[in-house]
């Protein structure tokens, strides 16, 4: 499939016309082929199931979806209901818990949601016997789990395409879904070049700059406010996402929305690569919408206490700036996204 893959790119990409095909969704993910507690009675009710979450989450590249995915597999196993519906019950119990440990984080609180629709679905499972029923929901849990392991890797297969030779590429801050895809490219001896930006407050594009240099990759490191002035000097725009909400538009980290409104003036192609257990059932009406995401801002410079800083560290761009998403479900135009959402949820 790997060979059918690269055979099939050509006209694939000739045929594409805004979205990816079945088909070609399907080589890419041949090709990708081929290259885990709730406590007892009397303990802290929340404590195990956090403490799983951090055992995964604490392994490199591992998202806190996928972490989320694994320790809600794991509060299956180690459940000591005796019914169909106290075994959801615990699940609910552990899901909640999750999401109020960090619920700031967008990619968390959709990883459990996305996790607690697919793997209770059947409504029949509440009148199976307890072991049978609780087989199902781990397989389930294990299936989702392993699909969002690799849904980095088909998205890099399927976004390397978009990357030319002697393009230029530019990201903000660091991004792993990113890196994915440009290493990826990269390894197919494609030559491209990058620029990137700082990525205040937390300065994540200079991990960038260093991965960039890692695999040979020209990198040109930028301070935020020269995106408008640098603009003119790339081909296209590829951000990642901390989430993919119901319009079509992205959260991810602040900046994002004014790079791509400079882009789309510009007639830049502005690229979203977000795993699906990103897509998150939210609507947000403007930048106030969101649940309030802060990090200290350092300005190396003794502030007068009168001066008030703005901590916001992520931002919302609409879907009118954007112009493809890249996921492991295929690749989609912002309009698609909702129809996207409505199949990951029924």
């Amino acid at each position: 499939m790997m060979k059918a893959y690269h055979e099939n790119r050509p006209s694939n990409w000739a045929r594409l016309g805004g979205a990816v095909t079945s088909e070609w969704l399907a080589q890419a993910e041949a090709a990708v082929a081929e290259q885990t507690s709730l406590p007892s009675s009397g303990s802290s009710p929340f404590f195990s199931v956090i403490q799983e979450f951090n055992v995964w989450r604490s392994k490199p590249d591992l998202a806190e979806a996928v972490a989320a995915i694994k320790a809600l597999t794991a509060a299956i196993q180690r459940s000591e209901a005796t019914t169909m519906m106290g075994l959801e019950k615990d699940l609910k119990i552990a899901s909640d818990a999750l999401k109020a440990w960090d619920p700031t984080s967008i990619s968390l609180s959709a990883g459990c949601d996305l996790f607690m629709c697919y793997v209770t679905r059947t409504s029949a499972l509440e009148y199976e016997d307890i072991e049978v029923g609780k087989a199902r929901l781990i397989e389930r849990g294990e299936q989702i789990g392993d699909i969002s392991l690799k849904a980095r890797k088909t998205i890099a297969m399927l976004g390397q395409d978009f990357i030319r030779d002697g393009s230029t590429i530019l990201t903000h801050g660091f991004s792993r879904v990113v890196l994915s895809i440009l290493k990826l490219a990269a390894a197919n001896k494609k030559h491209f070049s990058v620029v990137c930006t700082e990525g205040r407050p937390d300065s994540t594009g200079l991990q960038m700059a260093k991965e960039m240099v890692a695999i040979g990759v020209p990198i040109t490191l930028i301070i935020d406010s020269a995106v408008a002035y640098t603009m003119e000097s790339v081909d296209m725009l590829l951000v990642g996402a901390d989430g993919v909400v119901e319009s079509g538009g992205i959260i991810n980290m602040i900046g994002t929305y004014q790079a791509a409104m400079v882009a789309r003036s510009m007639n830049k192609p502005v690229y979203v690569a977000a795993e699906s257990y990103k897509f998150a059932r939210m609507y947000p009406l403007d930048q106030k919408a969101m649940f309030p995401s802060s990090r200290q801002v350092d300005f190396h410079y003794p502030l007068p206490s009168a001066v008030q800083v703005e901590f916001s560290s992520r931002d919302y761009t609409p879907p009118q700036y954007l112009t493809l998403l890249f996921t492991d479900l295929g690749v989609f135009t912002p309009s698609a996204v909702s129809d996207e959402l409505i199949q990951l949820y029924l």
